[in-house]
């Protein structure tokens, strides 16, 4: 479970990075007008850091609870991010937007 949540957390950590730096150079517009304001004035890593710090937090005291109902979860988390991380990947080496 201890690595699951290290992956997690350095997924979501990673796709802050990658969306700030392909919204910053106008490689992709983010479409959630929230985040995309957050992105701009640089607070968005910041809160994606933190968030993704509690989010580990919070599925360790799950997982000493219901342990099977945590696993699925942060297992879900972690192919969800996974494939997340691909695609902003492959927009970010090629530098063409999916748009």
């Amino acid at each position: 479970m201890k690595c699951l949540l290290v992956l997690l957390s350095g997924f979501e950590i990673s796709d802050g990075i990658m969306t700030h730096l392909l919204v910053r150079n106008g490689l992709v517009r983010e479409a959630n007008p929230l985040v995309e304001s957050l992105v701009r004035e640089g607070d968005f890593l910041l809160l994606k850091v933190i968030g993704a710090l509690l989010c580990a937090l919070l599925l360790w005291c799950l997982y000493k609870r219901f342990r099977k109902v945590s696993l699925i979860v942060t297992s879900s988390a972690v192919v969800f991010y996974g494939a997340v991380i691909t695609w902003n990947l492959g927009i970010f080496l090629t530098g063409l937007s999916p748009i």
